[in-house]
């Protein structure tokens, strides 16, 4: 589904530990983000919550800095 986000750059999931999860996304404008946030990635994950996850989903927004591209 991030894939068909045109205002998502980069969709990364990843693993933190044994049974914890994130997912690092990157947007070119704060439109995309809101966009993503508000889209039906968030909505499936906000629906199945309660059966996927055993916490309520942390999300937090940070402002990346620097980035290398190879």
């Amino acid at each position: 589904m991030a894939q068909n986000e045109a205002g998502t750059i980069h969709w990364f999931a990843l693993r933190i530990g044994p049974s914890t999860y994130g997912i690092f996304d990157t947007f070119e404008k704060e439109e995309g983000r809101q966009a993503h946030l508000n889209g039906p990635i968030a909505a499936g994950l906000v629906a199945k919550a309660s059966e996927l996850l055993s916490q309520p989903p942390v999300i937090e927004q940070v402002e990346l800095l620097a980035a290398k591209a190879k």
